[in-house]
């Protein structure tokens, strides 16, 4: 699954590589930080739209997809979140397009791209839920295929949008991208859909809902405060500094998301079906270690690479965007202690520790923004890369105290039953 992946992720980081330059040259910084803000939004209705039942259909497929009777109640339970979380993000969008217009890119003349964003979040809810039965049934070879078509095709428009329309065209071609990628899953994977979903047997009933909605709960907390903190710190970068330092910032966690993908398909494909039949400390330990011993090496070469190669980065992707250089170093050493936190928080998502997940991404998340705040008045845009670097390592360290805390209250409910 590694080998697979790295394929796949060095292909899509040469691409991405060519595509920023192009988006440098033809937007600039300031482009780059409306793109940013448009990720970001489109990220957090990913949440919305199927209000987190990703992990959760995750989970459930990995442990009912021999069970037909579990199953239609989950997706019935999934159909009816998809419709709240649809109608909920979709109005949103549309009543409120003039002011998410002048709050994401400080300009009215942009609600056009609101209200097209909000006709395409139906497209974005299916999107996620089609690839949490994916990624449950740890296909990763067709996901890798599915996920690499998807994204050529979309960069494909994407770069024929920026030429045809610049800055307007590369915003379109982003917001309609879960259309293409939807599109793309059902011509690879119908059949194998239709066995899982049975379409025609889906009721308005939510039989599962208490336990979907525990994941609801967690991944709003992560996949809706994180892209609102970003845009927030975006927004407060323009207003302190310069649109230009905005963009800078939006590159460098660009580069930093283009990496960090090649680790999030294993925890989906592997690490939560893994862990979800762990319940012993000694075999949990063995697996975290394994995984260890194969991802962090690897990571750690990558990124001395990146850290080495981090001038010829900037003048072959970011040309004249100098002040990257020192960012750097902050945000691939926050990124490396946050991989080996992220391999010990899955633990909370495979065992529904809604508690523990909820604590540890409100604690990161509120360290990140007021350091954030707190360190741009002294070092500039460098600021927040050193506020990444120390979340990271605040939120490892309280990530294993609660994992190891989590197996202790096991063991002596184990030694009281005995």
């Amino acid at each position: 699954m590694t080998s697979l992946n790295a394929v796949v992720i060095t292909i899509r980081l040469v691409i991405s590589a060519v595509v920023q330059r192009l988006l440098t040259e033809y937007v600039g910084p300031v482009g780059q930080y409306k793109i940013g803000q448009l990720r970001s939004l489109s990220q957090l209705l990913i949440s919305v739209a199927s209000l987190g039942t990703f992990n959760g259909v995750v989970k459930y497929i990995a442990e009912y997809k021999e069970d037909q009777a579990q199953l239609q109640k989950l997706f019935s339970t999934v159909f009816v979140f998809i419709i709240i979380g649809v109608v909920v993000g979709s109005l949103g969008l549309f009543l409120f397009s003039a002011q998410l217009s002048a709050y994401l890119f400080s300009s009215p003349d942009f609600e056009y791209l609101i209200k097209l964003t909000a006709v395409v979040v139906p497209f974005i809810a299916i999107q996620r839920v089609f690839n949490g039965v994916i990624n449950g049934l740890s296909e990763y070879k067709k996901f890798a295929k599915i996920d690499l078509i998807g994204y050529l095709l979309s960069i494909t428009l994407t770069v024929v949008f920026l030429f045809q329309y610049n800055l307007d065209g590369a915003l379109v071609a982003i917001a309609i991208t879960p259309i293409i990628q939807v599109s793309v899953m059902l011509y690879f994977y119908y059949k194998v859909l239709r066995e899982y979903i049975q379409f025609k047997n889906l009721k308005f009933r939510t039989p599962l809902a208490k336990g979907l909605l525990a994941f609801t709960l967690m991944s709003f907390v992560s996949s809706i405060l994180l892209p609102i903190v970003e845009i927030d710190i975006r927004s407060m970068l323009d207003e302190k500094l310069s649109g230009r330092d905005a963009g800078i910032w939006t590159n460098m966690t660009f580069i930093s998301q283009n990496y960090m993908v090649f680790s999030s398909s294993i925890f989906t494909l592997y690490v939560i079906p893994k862990f979800a039949g762990i319940y012993d400390f000694k075999n949990f330990k063995e697996e975290v270690l394994t995984i260890y011993k194969t991802l962090l090496p690897l990571f750690a070469v990558g990124m001395v690479l990146i850290f080495l190669f981090r001038h010829l980065i900037i003048e072959l992707i970011y040309p004249g965007q100098v002040e990257m250089a020192p960012l750097f170093k902050w945000q691939l050493l926050g990124d490396f202690v946050r991989l080996a936190s992220l391999v010990l928080a899955h633990q909370f998502l495979a065992k529904k520790l809604v508690v523990n997940f909820i604590f540890t991404e409100i604690l990161s998340l509120s360290v990140f923004y007021g350091l954030a705040y707190f360190l741009v008045g002294k070092f500039d845009v460098e600021g927040v890369v050193i506020a990444h670097f120390i979340r990271c390592l605040i939120t490892f360290c309280v990530i294993l105290y609660l994992v190891i805390r989590y197996f202790r209250k096991q063991n002596n409910k184990l030694e009281t039953n005995q």
